[in-house]
Parts: C-alpha cells; structure tokens; sequence
C-alpha cells in the first residue's frame, strides 16, 4: 500500500464516522434525553448505574462510569457507578469458576438492586455474557439499556431500549459509541440542572424522587471545594 492510498484509507474511515454520527437522528436524541432523565432520578435517589462490554466496548463502558463518578465537564456531585469488567479478581475467579458467559450476570446479580440501571455495549450485540447480564438484570428489576451496532441483534431484543448505530466496521461503531456515551453526559447533566431549578420547592417538600436535597459544600460561585466558578450544587439523599 503507498502513501496516496494510506490517506485514502483514513479519509474514507473519518467519512464513515461523520455518516454514523449524521445518521443519529430526532428519535435516537430524544432517546438519549429520556436516559438521561431517568439516570439523573436513579443516581440522585441513591440508585447505582452498572455497565460492561468486552474489549473496545468495555473500555467505552469505563469511560461512562468514569464521567459519573467524577464529571463530565461542570462541577457536581459524584454518583454510583460500576464498570463490571474492570473487577478483575471478580471478572477471573467468576470465569474460571462458572465460566466466561457468568462473568457480568453473577456481577449483576451481587451489585444490582431493582431499579437500578445496566447499560451493556456490544459492536455485535451477539456476545453470550452480555446476553446472560442482561437476563440476570431484567429478572432483579434492573432497567437495561443496550449500545449495540447494526439492528437487528440479539442484545438490541433483550434490553428495555437499545440505540443502534447503523455501520459496517466494528472500529466505526465504537467511535460513534463514544459520542453517544459523550451526549448521554450532556443529558444527564442538563437533567440534574433541571432538577436543581426546582429545588426550592423541593426543600419544602422533599425529594422529587423521594429523596431529601442537598446542597454540596462550597460558597455560591465556587464549586464544593473552594474553587471559583462552580457554585454550589444539588444533588438528593434518599430517606
């Protein structure tokens, strides 16, 4: 392969991305601000976001978890959240004990509770231990939400609700799965805003998921650790 045809090659893979992110549509956003909704009213009542994927995918999988319990861009409380795969003792012993396939779902089982959120991410939405997580899931109450590639897929069908990035190549979809990963951010943050703008009424009668609110340390116009520009931020306990 010469020069020309190597930039040709990256071209044509930035062309395919630009096409999968083009084709998320009304539907998929406004999909993604119905998670990002529901996120912030588990996490804010003291609810637990789990996710995993395998290779490319679990690393995506971190990246959420990572923004939750640290932050996205503005200053903000930190929220419970789990990447499965990144437990390695678990993630071994469970697999040499009861096999790959039970490496997620017995995870599952021990750090769910109902109500709880599992977000599993697949470029193939075919592999066998994300379909067993998320049977494990839907049977404890967990909601499970899948990020997959092309539908239809098996993963797509046993999730609550999948988006699906429509593209040919794996490294495509785990590119565009960043990006959704990025927006569900967006989602969430603006929810908790949301939430926050309300919170006057809240303090007179509570949590609007049934937790009381809280205000994080730290003066108005700096953030919960004396540093300027964050203000003080609203999160809710549960009773």
């Amino acid at each position: 392969m010469n020069e020309s045809e190597i930039y040709e090659d990256a071209r044509l893979h930035c062309r395919a991305l630009c096409q999968a992110v083009d084709r998320l549509d009304g539907a998929d956003l406004r999909r993604l601000a119905r998670w990002g909704r529901r996120l912030a009213a588990v996490l804010t009542d003291g609810g637990r976001l789990l996710a995993a994927g395998n290779g490319g995918s679990a690393a995506q999988a971190q990246h959420l978890t990572a923004e939750l319990v640290g932050r996205y861009r503005d200053e903000r409380p930190a929220y419970s959240a789990l990447s499965l795969h990144a437990e390695t003792s678990s993630v071994t012993a469970i697999g040499n004990d009861y096999g790959f396939e039970q490496v997620f779902a017995r995870q599952v089982a021990a750090h769910g509770r109902p109500g709880d959120l599992l977000v599993l991410l697949s470029t193939s939405g075919r592999s066998p231990n994300l379909l067993s997580a998320a049977v494990t899931a839907r049977s404890r109450g967990l909601a499970v939400w899948a990020l997959t590639g092309p539908a239809p897929n098996p993963l797509a069908e046993a999730a609550d609700d999948a988006l699906t990035i429509e593209a040919p190549a794996t490294a495509t979809v785990q590119e565009a799965h960043l990006v959704v990963v990025h927006l569900l951010c967006e989602f969430f943050d603006a929810a908790l805003v949301s939430a926050g703008a309300g919170a006057a009424a809240g303090l007179a009668g509570g949590g609007p998921y049934g937790g009381t609110p809280y205000r994080a340390a730290g003066a108005a116009g700096t953030d919960g650790e004396g540093r300027p520009g964050g203000g003080a931020s609203v999160g809710w306990r549960t009773p």
